[in-house]
């Protein structure tokens, strides 16, 4: 169970987290009424005491909260008081637990699910027009369950769902037991690895899940390369089939440039609605049905959230601030698909995105943009630039080794933009290089808002 001091207050989300207590394990048992669209569920967090406290606040947001229990160790922890007030859970206990404590959380809820309303749009739980959607980025965990909805906080789940029969809901993770019950179905998923509560997900329709077919591309191709599968209407399984099958070949690609896949197995989702973006979760990416249409548009965004399984799911930033280390990786992991796949070369796609740039506003600071800005895509083309940048300066084999190393030691932990530049000097300084070179590289693309010439001896 981590108990690692999540990094709140964050300014981009200031209402969500709390500095006092951390979850290392949610178990929720969940019943969608589809029709009606309403949520009833119980929750058990598992968690540690931070500092020392007779009240937890938990994010929630338009629910209604029936009975609340607690206990600590094997002790029950009376509970004195319960109140929703702005999105926060307020739970009063009888009595003082001091920091390290071990604090069990049982919540049974129910309601119709709303979306959170903000500027970045409408987060989390969605009504489709035939079945949910959950989108949880940056805090829309908390439109489903009681959570500590901030990415430093990690956790592992066990989710149980019953829904309509003729409805699969995909979850994170793995599937681990189906059984049903009249008009009802019950499915379960387990996710071990740890991931905060933005990347869980309930994806439910009229799917079916199928494998993907593994890819053999030779002596190169990964042994250890997971399952990947799919989910997808009858209507749309062909189509999602053709438009999707170059997963397993991205797989086997980021794979050999990043180490293995972070997860048990990946899924992706095809939804019968259209979606303006696709989304990633934990060991799980969600694609519209105007995504299965063969373009290279299309092709890249399916490289990029995959991408995320390693930049974003396993490497979580610490603070939003931060989100370059996610979207940065996903937007190099486009090029370096796409040099891979024959469609152009890395350095192609870079100048492409650093002209793009050129023309565009320099009033951003790729390090620390400000919650509006947070998913500008200057920050992608400039976050990827970053490490084309790093890569030039150090060559091909040594940024390589670079990256490979920044995903085995932070496998699952949180990061952050200091750490990054740390391990990138300490990097370059064994490979020979001087003191503060890789910093001395990147800083101009992080912390300054003027664009720096295009990388490398051929700029221009």
């Amino acid at each position: 169970m981590s108990a690692e001091t999540p990094a709140l207050p964050d300014p981009y989300v200031p209402g969500s987290g709390t500095g006092d207590f951390t979850v290392g394990h949610y178990d929720l048992q969940l019943e969608v009424k589809l029709a009606a669209n309403r949520l009833s569920g119980r929750a058990r967090l598992e968690g540690t005491v931070l500092q020392t406290l007779k009240r937890v606040e938990l994010d929630l947001h338009a629910l209604t909260v029936g009975k609340v229990s607690a206990r600590s160790g094997r002790d029950p922890v009376k509970v004195t008081k319960t109140a929703l007030r702005d999105g926060r859970l307020i739970i009063e206990l009888g009595s003082r637990l001091e920091a390290g404590a071990d604090l069990s959380l049982e919540i049974t809820y129910s309601g119709v699910p709303r979306m959170l309303h903000g500027m970045w749009g409408e987060i989390g739980w969605e009504e489709l027009e035939d079945g949910v959607l959950v989108a949880g980025q940056p805090n829309g965990a908390q439109t489903w369950f009681p959570c500590v909805d901030h990415p430093s906080v990690k956790s592992t789940y066990s989710i149980a769902i019953s829904t309509d029969a003729g409805y699969l809901p995909v979850c994170n993770g793995l599937p681990t037991g189906h059984r049903r019950r009249s008009s009802r179905e019950e499915w379960t998923w387990e996710v071990r690895d740890p991931a905060p509560s933005y990347l869980i997900t309930v994806q439910i329709g009229r799917y079916q899940l199928v494998a993907v077919p593994e890819h053999d591309d030779g002596p190169e191709t990964p042994a250890d390369t997971p399952p990947v599968f799919l989910a997808a209407s009858t209507a749309l399984l062909k189509r999602a089939q053709d438009a999707l099958g170059l997963q397993a070949r991205m797989m086997d690609c980021f794979s050999r440039h990043y180490g293995p896949y972070p997860f048990d197995r990946y899924t992706a989702v095809v939804t019968d609605d259209e979606l303006e973006i696709p989304l990633e979760a934990a060991s799980l990416s969600i694609f519209g049905s105007n995504h299965l249409d063969g373009s290279w548009a299309s092709e890249r965004l399916v490289a990029h959230e995959l991408a995320h399984q390693w930049f974003g799911n396993a490497l979580t930033l610490r603070q939003w601030k931060d989100i370059w280390l996610h979207e940065g990786f996903a937007c190099y992991s486009e090029w370096l698909w796409s040099e891979e796949s024959g469609q152009a070369s890395l350095r192609t796609q870079a100048r492409r995105a650093w002209r793009g740039l050129f023309v565009k506003p320099r009033d951003i600071m790729v390090a620390d943009p400000g919650p509006e800005l947070m998913f500008d895509d200057r920050i992608y083309k400039r976050g990827a630039l970053t490490l084309y940048a790093l890569r030039s300066a150090l060559g091909d084999e040594e940024f390589a080794g670079l990256i490979r190393s920044w995903v085995a030691e932070h496998r699952h932990g949180t990061v952050d933009t200091d750490l990054f530049l740390t391990h990138a000097d300490l990097h370059a300084r064994t490979a020979g290089h001087p003191e503060g070179f890789a910093t001395e590289v990147m800083a101009p693309w992080l912390f300054e808002s003027e664009l720096p010439p295009f990388p490398g001896p051929e700029a221009s």
